[in-house]
Parts: C-alpha cells; structure tokens; sequence
C-alpha cells in the first residue's frame, strides 16, 4: 500500500471516527439524538453554533438516516451506494482536515 493511499484511508477512518463520536457524545449530553434539526432551533445563536458541529458530524448522521429503517419499503441501491461514496469523501475531507489541525499544533509529524 502506497503512502498516499494509507494516508486516505487513515483521513477517512478518522473523519468517521469524530463524526461518531460527536454524535454520541451529543446524544449522551443532550438525551436526543443529534440531526440537521439542530439548524432550526429558534434562537440564531444556537443555530449557528450548530453548524461547525454538523460539518464533523454529518456522516454519521447520513449513515444513521440510511441505515434505519423508517417504514417506507427497502431503500434503492444506487441511493445508498450515492449516499455511502459521499459519506467517505466527506469524511476522508473532515479527517484530512484534523489531520491538517493536528500537524499545525505539532502534535504528529
């Protein structure tokens, strides 16, 4: 494996990895699950407070929205497939994005 392919898988995992664990710990503080609800709170502070929030976290949010069942018959391939190349692409971008962070703090090489 080349170093700039172990470089995009490492991106993607760790773009998924802060999604999930963004999302869980909002829905361990906040005893509701974390959605793109959050942009309509009625307070403008709030909402837009939600936003960088929602960057990191939006893949797992659309993999939950895809993956449960919500009664309306089985979901199509190519949506699925879609939503799942996005998810990676968002999350490969979040993760190189720490990554980038990380680096400019000196805290990895």
């Amino acid at each position: 494996m080349s170093a700039s392919a172990l470089h995009s898988f490492l991106s993607l995992a760790l773009g998924f990895a802060l999604a999930g664990m963004l999302v869980s710990g909002y829905q361990a503080l906040a005893d509701r699950p974390a959605g793109f609800n959050l942009l309509e709170e009625r307070r403008m502070a709030r909402a837009l407070a939600a936003v960088p929030f929602l960057v990191f976290a939006a893949p797992f949010i659309i993999m939950r929205n895809i993956v449960r069942d919500d009664g309306h018959g089985p979901r199509r391939v190519q949506f699925v497939m879609l939503s799942t190349v996005i998810v990676g692409f968002w999350s490969m971008m979040s993760g190189t994005a720490v990554i980038a962070v990380l680096e400019a703090a000196g805290l990895i090489t």
